[in-house]
């Protein structure tokens, strides 16, 4: 049976705000980082990371010369498009 909170001692809910506070202040710790600028920006890298992996490679790890060149071609004529609009202006 759980006691009746009347009953219980000073000691013992000292001691459950004690803990309380500790699981409180891992928490905002825990939030402190995740949200920190540089947090962020790591776990953002990280991301495009492994979606420029997913997209050049196969599950086995062969690159996938096709794409990579339609990625470098579409890359080739947006510049052109670019040096192009500039020249025009």
């Amino acid at each position: 049976m759980s006691e009746n909170p009347s009953k219980q001692s000073v000691d013992q809910i000292e001691a459950d705000i004690t803990a309380a506070r500790v699981r409180l202040a891992g928490t905002v710790d825990e939030l402190h980082t995740r949200t920190a600028p540089q947090e962020i920006a790591r776990r953002q890298v990280e991301s495009l990371r492994t979606k420029l992996t997913a997209a050049t490679h196969t599950e086995s790890g062969d690159l996938r010369a096709e794409r990579i060149a339609a990625v470098a071609a579409a890359a080739v004529a947006l510049l052109g498009l670019a040096v192009a609009r500039r020249r025009h202006r």
